[in-house]
């Protein structure tokens, strides 16, 4: 029992110091909650009524050779403090300038107007009157600066001054749309944010993070001690090249000013690569045609293609082995009663290679019908295959989602595959059929299209984006070199004639098709959306281009809205790479005193002779002789030339440049007169046996 006593004992005590600890505890807590609350409410005002977020700077939208698309400038707004002691002294006799200085800067209201809102303000002691309504630059504060009463600074002058940082486009509308714009701030952010485009595709790098500022009151005075620096957002650097950029926005708004039509779109992409080089929106604004929204790829560009998907269903139809290029049908006389399908012009009997060409709904629909009616599967089945069923998945938000019916689907009707093989009862957007044209161009490997290049900070490169491959390969090699030669036969000798130009050859193909109505019942009369789409140069693909007008008023034949456009666009960019030669600058390697040029040997040593020249000396065995003077004497010496490799022509004239090119299997393209002063493939790199070299001359 005394044993039991002791060990009762202990326990009670235990219980007893737990229960005096807990008492302690629920007293602190008491204490902390109630008896010194005023005083945490007075330290929580004060860190929430002076701690300021600092907002870092946006980082900057650049075109691939650094040119500024968008950047973050600041802003101010100026504010009066109508209660403050040095603008009560002045007040009185300087209100009436400052009303006539704020007028002429606005011109918005008269002198009497702001003397009577300054008086206002003043007489209820107003201390942050707002002077500015929007936001002003640089040069203009310093105006602000000696207006009347404002300019005796801060304590003097009552002038408030708030800076914020303002987003521009230094290139106006240039690839507005792409770029994107900002959100203002609002309950969720202080500071704007991305709202589409770039800006809001990558707004966890533009945007940076915010830093933190307290205010404290210092003898009387008010100062801002920063504690966390803010960190500036990165550098975005695109696709985008500005001189391309400009000519495709040029040529699309001069001919949307001409056919009027509800919207137009064009984007240049490069072959290899699916950088986008030029994206360009025009839409209807108060303004005129200008980047109203993303037609190229958001889901408000998506439409019924029309003929531009011929190309696919026929290459269906070639990869499956069902038919060849030379394969004859009858079209008859332009009207096909069976399946109700017209085409604009009767064609007759034509292989398959002229319904591409002649653009026929009834031929394009009888090559598909004949081998897939009983098995419509088997024709889907190939088109995805393609990959042309599936969503790019762009950077930017807002990607239309393509949408090709499959044989069992509610929407599977009777005339769904006829109507289906000429571009009819599927969608797409502008962008996704360029896609599918740019892996014809690049025999066969379907890249993925991009806007983004790197990513920086402060310079240093934080990511870098390569080429991805959405299909390596969409179709056998034979069947990209019929689609090839097909698109070429359009531009030559089918609808596409007039954009083929006079120093390369361009392969692609025209579009027409009528506008659906929203509701889904029918088309809307006279309503059509006019397109072109393919690449240039076609014997070595640089760049694939689609130009699409919806509801042009002038014309509905993609051939006469888009072609031009098209045109202009492939002679102006091709123009601009023959000039550069497709490659920088390179130094001189046979440069010497003074610079000459290799040239043919013989033809060195036949004027040498013919001039008598008696300080000549080496006889090179080789065709191409260097040519170097020292010591008064011309010193003559072999220049080889790898095999497979293309010569260095620049400073010959043309018959030596012909002559140098052809023998290494070159074509030559000639433009200009006098001397080689650019060459489009770049000296020293491999070519194919066949392949075609511009050479421009001056």
């Amino acid at each position: 029992m005394g044993i039991r006593k002791t060990i009762l004992s202990r326990i009670a005590i235990v219980y007893f110091v737990l229960f005096l600890f807990g008492v302690v505890v629920v007293f602190k807590m008491v204490s902390v909650q109630q008896i010194k609350n005023d005083r945490w409410e007075e330290i929580e005002a004060n860190l929430s009524n002076n701690t300021v977020i600092v907002p870092p700077v946006r980082g900057t939208i650049c075109a691939t050779d650094g040119s500024v698309l968008a950047t973050s400038v600041p802003g101010y707004k100026v504010r009066i403090d109508l209660a403050s002691e040095g603008v009560k002294r002045v007040f009185d006799q300087e209100c009436d300038s400052l009303a006539y200085y704020l007028s002429a800067f606005y011109k918005d209201a008269s002198k009497n107007e702001y003397k009577r809102k300054l008086r206002s303000a003043y007489n209820t002691g107003n201390r942050g009157l707002l002077l500015t309504p929007g936001k002003i630059d640089y040069a203009e504060l310093q105006q602000f600066k000696k207006f009347p009463i404002l300019r005796r600074g801060r304590f003097g002058g009552g002038m408030i001054i708030e800076q914020e940082n303002q987003r521009i486009n230094p290139l106006g509308i240039l690839a507005a749309r792409t770029i994107g714009g900002m959100n203002k701030a609002g309950a969720l952010t202080q500071v704007p944010i991305g709202h589409n485009g770039l800006e809001r595709a990558y707004e966890m790098y533009l945007r940076g993070e915010d830093g933190i500022s307290y205010k404290q009151n210092v003898a009387g005075r008010w100062i801002t001690r920063t504690e966390i620096e803010p960190e500036n957002g990165m550098d975005i650097i695109t696709t985008i090249d500005v001189k391309m950029q400009d000519i495709t926005e040029s040529a699309l708004y001069n001919q949307a000013v001409k056919s009027n039509p509800e919207w137009a779109t064009a984007v240049l992409m490069e072959v290899k690569t699916g950088e986008i080089k030029a994206i360009a929106n025009l839409g209807m604004t108060k303004e005129g045609f200008g980047e109203s929204d993303n037609y190229a790829l958001g889901y408000r560009g998506c439409y019924e293609p029309g003929s531009t998907f011929k190309l696919v269903s026929l290459m269906v139809a070639l990869e499956d082995g069902v038919v060849d290029t030379s394969d004859v049908f009858d079209t008859g006389n332009g009207f096909w009663a069976a399946e109700k399908i017209y085409d604009d012009h009767a064609c007759g009997k034509v292989n398959v290679k002229q319904i591409l060409e002649q653009s026929s709904n009834i031929g394009t629909a009888k090559v598909i019908l004949s081998k897939y009616k009983n098995n419509p599967k088997d024709y889907v089945d190939r088109v995805y295959s393609f990959g042309i069923h599936k969503p790019l998945g762009l950077e930017l938000p807002g990607e239309g989602q393509p949408y090709i019916k499959y044989p069992g689907n509610a929407d599977w009707w009777g005339t769904t595959l006829g109507r289906m093989s000429y571009g009819y009862d599927l969608r797409l957007t502008p962008l996704q059929v360029l896609n599918f044209y740019n892996a014809v161009a690049n025999d066969g490997k379907m890249v993925k299209p991009q806007l983004v290049k790197e990513i920086r900070d402060n310079g240093a490169l934080v990511r870098k984006y390569k080429t991805e491959y959405i299909n390596p390969m969409i179709a056998s090699k034979e069947t990209i070199s019929k689609a090839q030669a097909m698109l070429e036969g359009v531009c030559q000798n089918g609808t596409g004639r007039g954009v083929q130009g006079k120093h390369f050859k361009v392969a692609g193909k025209t579009g027409t098709a009528r506008v659906a109505r929203e509701d889904g019942a029918g088309y809307v009369p006279g309503a059509y959306y006019a397109s072109f789409v393919g690449y240039f140069p076609a014997d070595d693909p640089m760049y694939s281009l689609i130009v699409t007008f919806k509801r042009p008023r002038n014309s509905i034949y993609g051939a006469a809205v888009a072609g031009p456009v098209f045109k202009e666009i492939s002679e102006k960019v091709f123009a601009g790479q023959a000039l550069k030669g497709g490659i920088e600058e390179e130094e001189n390697e046979y440069e010497a005193t003074p610079s000459i040029k290799p040239g043919l040997s013989e033809d060195i040593l036949e004027l040498a002779e013919e001039l008598n020249l008696q300080n000549v000396e080496g006889r090179p065995a080789s065709k191409l002789a260097t040519v170097t003077i020292a010591e008064n004497k011309v010193l003559l010496s072999e220049k080889e030339i790898p095999a497979g490799t293309v010569p260095d022509v620049r400073g010959m004239g043309a018959s030596n440049a012909i002559y140098l090119m052809e023998n290494a299997g070159l074509k030559v393209k000639l433009n200009g007169v006098g001397k080689v002063n650019k060459q489009s493939l770049p000296p020293g790199s491999k070519y194919r046996p066949g392949q075609t070299v511009y050479l421009a001359l001056n």
